[in-house]
């Protein structure tokens, strides 16, 4: 198979990830359950991804990394965490797992800074307008999972920080290819991201970096290992916002794969996934009856991107490469909001590459489009 649907879930990983999550499954119990061998080593797995993290995204310290199932679980802990009356500004570009927490709330009015496809400067001067003082948080994505959209990210941290609002960024297309770190932000609280995707990990692994996580609300409560006398959930990190016990061999699987990204380099990925994606739009452009959306600086895109056709619809086109074992995504990818922006009312073929998609896949991929494209 031929997998171009990377912003989904990486399909292909490091061989490091598959034998640390098996290691993991064959010599650890519960972390913090006990001080018994199995125990220890599920702790010192579960640490040395705290400090991998922490270094990889800034972190103040390892206690404010928290690890959850998924990117949908930590924006939820972030957004729910800081909520209150008053309205959250977004860009417009978030996935659901943005849009419905926050229109769960009823005391939340959501503000959406509208911005045509590829025009930051646009979106920053809506940012800059849409919050006032009533503005509780903003929250936004760092790329689009539609289009590759690279949202100029620290210029609206420095608006956030200006007025004084506190930022929650997405980073679950961005984690593993955009360097991004919490230190270098001045509004930013938390950045949430995926461990299945760019960081390479298993699926139902996610990370929360926090500046102070003890500041949060908290979403759910139970078993820590600690305090265990009190009734009370801790007040401490990352106690107060992880509880019940951790997926072992996930994080295992997940530390081996950001440490991947780290020893390879998240500029050097994104330099690759770039030119992939370069070398699909030109080959696209091509061919006849295609609506490409790429920005003229393609400094402003990463390695995802959608197209439309006159003649077939998204399904269509996904169907047909599905059956010739080329994996792409069609549809309205969990985001709506994105696609009522740059009027793609039936949806997009989405293609996604990795670090480990090969040329040779591309222009297999190319070439398969263009003869399904070409039939009657």
């Amino acid at each position: 198979m031929i997998y171009l649907d990377n912003a989904a879930t990486t399909f292909v990983k490091p061989q490091s990830v598959t034998e640390a999550v098996i290691k993991a499954f064959r010599s650890c119990t519960s972390s913090g359950r006990g001080s018994y061998e199995s125990a220890m080593k599920a702790s010192e797995i579960i640490f040395s991804a705290r400090e991998t993290a922490c270094n990889l995204f800034g972190s103040p310290s390892p206690e404010q990394v928290v690890f959850t199932s998924n990117a949908t679980h930590a924006l939820n802990l972030a957004i729910k965490g800081l909520s209150k009356k008053g309205n959250c500004v977004i860009s417009g570009y978030e996935h659901n797992s943005v849009v419905r927490p926050i229109k769960a709330n009823e005391l939340l009015e959501c503000r959406v800074a509208k911005g045509k496809l590829f025009t930051p400067e646009m979106l920053l001067k809506n940012f800059e307008r849409l919050i006032d003082k009533e503005t509780a948080f903003a929250v936004c994505t760092h790329m689009s999972n539609v289009f590759g959209y690279i949202l100029p990210i620290e210029r609206i941290d420095e608006v956030c920080s200006r007025k004084g609002i506190p930022l929650i960024i997405d980073a679950s297309q961005s984690a593993g290819c955009i360097p991004i770190k919490l230190s270098r932000l001045r509004a930013c609280v938390c950045i949430c991201m995926p461990g299945h995707k760019g960081l390479y990990g298993p699926q139902g692994t996610g990370v929360l970096v926090c500046r102070n996580g003890e500041k949060l609300s908290t979403v759910i409560e139970g078993g820590t290992g600690s305090v265990s006398k009190e009734f009370a959930q801790p007040d401490f990190m990352p106690d107060r916002l992880e509880c019940g016990t951790h997926n072992v061999p996930g994080i295992a699987g997940l530390l081996a794969g950001m440490s991947y990204v780290s020893e390879r380099g998240e500029t050097s990925i994104m330099r690759r996934e770039r030119r992939l994606i370069h070398e699909i739009s030109k080959n696209l452009q091509r061919m006849e009856g295609l609506k490409i959306f790429v920005p003229d600086d393609m400094h402003l895109q990463g390695g995802v991107l959608s197209f439309v056709s006159d003649r077939k619809s998204p399904e269509e086109i996904s169907n047909a490469l599905a059956r010739r074992k080329i994996a792409v995504r069609s549809g309205f990818h969990c985001s709506p909001l994105a696609h009522s922006m740059a009027e793609t009312t039936e949806g997009t073929v989405r293609v996604s590459v990795s670090d480990f998609t090969a040329e040779n896949e591309v222009y297999l991929f190319l070439k398969t489009l263009s003869e399904f494209l070409s039939e009657q």
